[in-house]
């Protein structure tokens, strides 16, 4: 039998060595080890012979060891990694595999790509994910337009450039289809941008059948007073009711999920996009999020609805032309005996000429409108109003205090006195 040479094996390979070698050794027959091993018989008896002839070396593979005839040129390699490490080096594999194909021409498997980033310490695998609370999976919807999931998410979008610290992204994601419907960058998610978010949605793509929201409050009303009466809506609310959308609200971000995945992806590629075409402003941002990057994230990442319908519905001519005063902030004001009111800190007087009989102690809707206007409606009808200067205070006489010797009285008798004299109140000539 040949001299064994120190070889490295696998556990499998050991084993099988340690079985053979007993066989050599006619402490087990060849059914026995063919048992043991899981192997047949026949392939038993060839890695005996091996073994008589070669030893241990008869188990381990002729390749091992050696370079394999496919493997990258240590000048492409070092190429990538040189990239990588001057351009991409926060990026993930997958995505900077894309970038490695479209900007630099290097074809390369993501996988190939994430075993050369973590080579070069560019990239950590993950670990496996904690176990966690149960949940049961939401089946998708089954159309278009049926449900879209709407959310805000305020991130160092622009890394600082041009003086922007944090932006806020408004973003609706269709849960049939996972496209990015419509995505635009503002200065918060109040709810004067969402109304502007919402109006050109509706006037583009038109009316769908529900909204899938968290119940942040320019959303949903959430004080006590709101549980007690849960008919109370807020301004986004009354919107959506005027519109006939249903506004749905999950109770965990689990439950909208797939906008939260939404973000979770947009703050690794929008990101790392915007950087590396160094833009610096939110028209300049929207422009190419409208134009560049929603279609090519829906061409990537959108799939394929149950159905081919469209559930969006068409704006009537009704509610087109109601839309400003649909997505218009509006509160209620009475008008008083002089025929004024008052409004964010100013005093609006009603015209005497106005398109319908107007009397005191009438409840009219105050809107602002998205231009910044002022609309007060009453009935139906727009009515005429100027706004005054600031109304003249009513003047009204200090009250002074002033000490004078007093003789003792029997009221002085319900207060304790310092010396001869006490406190009087009296008015100002």
């Amino acid at each position: 039998m040949a001299q064994d040479t120190p070889l490295r094996m696998s556990k499998r390979n050991l084993d099988r060595y340690d079985i053979i070698r007993r066989l050599l050794r006619q402490e087990v027959n060849g059914s026995d080890a063919a048992r043991l091993l899981d192997l047949s018989i026949r392939h038993v008896r060839r890695l005996r012979a091996g073994v008589r002839e070669r030893g241990a070396k008869a188990l381990v593979h002729a390749l091992t060891g050696t370079v394999s005839n496919h493997r990258m040129p240590d000048q492409e390699r070092n190429r990538i990694i040189e990239i990588l490490k001057t351009k991409y080096a926060d990026f993930g594999p997958t995505f900077a595999t894309e970038k490695l194909r479209e900007i630099h021409g290097i074809t390369r498997d993501p996988e190939t790509i994430r075993r050369i980033m973590v080579s070069a310490s560019l990239w950590k695998p993950r670990q496996g994910r904690a176990k966690s609370e149960h949940r049961s999976w939401r089946q998708r919807r089954s159309a278009m337009g049926e449900m879209l999931q709407f959310d805000g998410s305020y991130h160092d979008w622009f890394e600082g450039r041009g003086g922007i610290k944090e932006a806020c992204l408004l973003a609706a994601i269709d849960d049939a289809t996972g496209k990015i419907t419509k995505a635009e960058f503002c200065a918060h998610e109040g709810v004067f941008p969402v109304f502007g978010f919402w109006k050109q949605y509706l006037e583009t793509h038109g009316k769908p059948r529900s909204i899938y929201l968290d119940k942040f409050s320019t959303y949903k009303m959430n004080g006590a007073i709101a549980k007690e009466n849960p008919d109370l809506k807020t301004q986004f609310g009354r919107a959506m009711s005027d519109l006939s959308i249903d506004a749905l609200f999950a109770n965990s971000p689990q439950a909208k999920g797939r906008v939260e995945r939404l973000f979770d992806t947009l703050q690794d590629r929008l990101v790392k996009e915007m950087r590396l075409r160094d833009i610096r402003t939110k028209e300049v941002a929207n422009q190419f999020l409208a134009k560049t990057f929603i279609p090519a994230f829906n061409a990537k990442f959108s799939v394929v609805s149950a159905s081919d319908a469209d559930l969006h519905r068409n704006l009537t001519a009704q509610e087109r032309v109601k839309l400003p005063i649909t997505f218009s902030r509006q509160e209620t004001r009475t008008i008083q005996n002089d025929y004024t009111f008052s409004f964010k800190n100013l005093w609006y007087q009603i015209a005497k000429v106005q398109p319908i009989t107007v009397c005191r102690k009438d409840v009219v809707t105050v809107e602002e409108w998205l231009d910044g206007s002022i609309h007060v409606r009453l009935r139906g009808k727009d009515l005429n109003y100027v706004i005054l200067p600031d109304r003249a205070k009513a003047m009204r006489q200090p009250w002074v205090i002033t000490t004078a010797p007093v003789a003792p009285t029997l009221a002085a008798n319900r207060f304790e006195h310092a010396g001869s004299g006490r406190c009087t109140f009296s008015k100002s000539n």
